[in-house]
């Protein structure tokens, strides 16, 4: 039995109904998906509230709202490929790969992306490769994608990471001058540039790269 459930049952049912989440498939992998798993065992009772949570290495795992805002942006099919910067501890990765046919997973801290290739392996997730490197550079030899997802705040679109879009491919982003502020961003890849969309205001921790913020 797991003792979660009811509490993973009302995080979902907020979703839908105080934040109008209203992909069907995205909240189901969130009703699915064990949120207490993928964080300090001291804060597992905290896992199904509304916030976001301390993990290892000063980083964070993404409040639930914002993980389900930033996945149903992306519009996954089973047949997407899906970049995603900033690994964590693994929670949105796996999100991630129940929706989508690849994901490419890049997380600069050594410790959190084998802490995510533990978690996966432990849920027996095959169709997820990550790697331990500069996320702001994306990925170039499995692009194009058709959906990138960055899990940190950037002080400006990395290049990149639009680059490596498919046409009509999404890159969903956090952006702003303040390395602790930012506006939720969604960009579409058009055949003449790119449609640019505001999601409303959010925090993360900085994105530190080529293309990010410096260390």
């Amino acid at each position: 039995m797991d003792e979660y459930k009811i509490a993973r049952d009302k995080m979902v049912q907020r979703l839908a109904e105080h934040y109008k989440i209203s992909d069907q498939r995205v909240l189901d992998v969130m009703s699915e998906v064990p949120r207490h798993l993928f964080v300090p065992e001291a804060l597992k009772f905290q896992a199904y509230r509304d916030n976001a949570l301390p993990i290892s290495s000063n980083q964070t795992i993404s409040q639930p709202y914002i993980v389900a805002k930033m996945t149903e942006l992306l519009e996954l099919t089973p047949a997407c490929k899906v970049l995603e910067i900033g690994a964590g501890s693994g929670y949105q990765t796996i999100i991630l790969a129940k929706l989508a046919r690849a994901v490419y997973a890049i997380e600069r801290i050594p410790a959190l992306a084998k802490e995510a290739k533990q978690k996966l392996t432990e849920f027996g997730v095959k169709n997820v490769t990550i790697s331990c490197e500069d996320g702001t550079n994306g990925w170039p030899i499995y692009s194009p994608f058709d959906a990138v997802i960055v899990a940190a705040g950037s002080p400006s679109v990395p290049n990149p990471l639009l680059e490596q879009l498919k046409p009509g491919g999404k890159l969903v982003i956090p952006i702003g001058e303040d390395p602790k502020s930012q506006v939720l961003f969604r960009f579409i890849k058009e055949a003449q540039g790119y449609t640019t969309e505001e999601h409303g205001a959010c925090s993360f921790v900085p994105l530190i790269g080529d293309h990010g913020w410096e260390s």
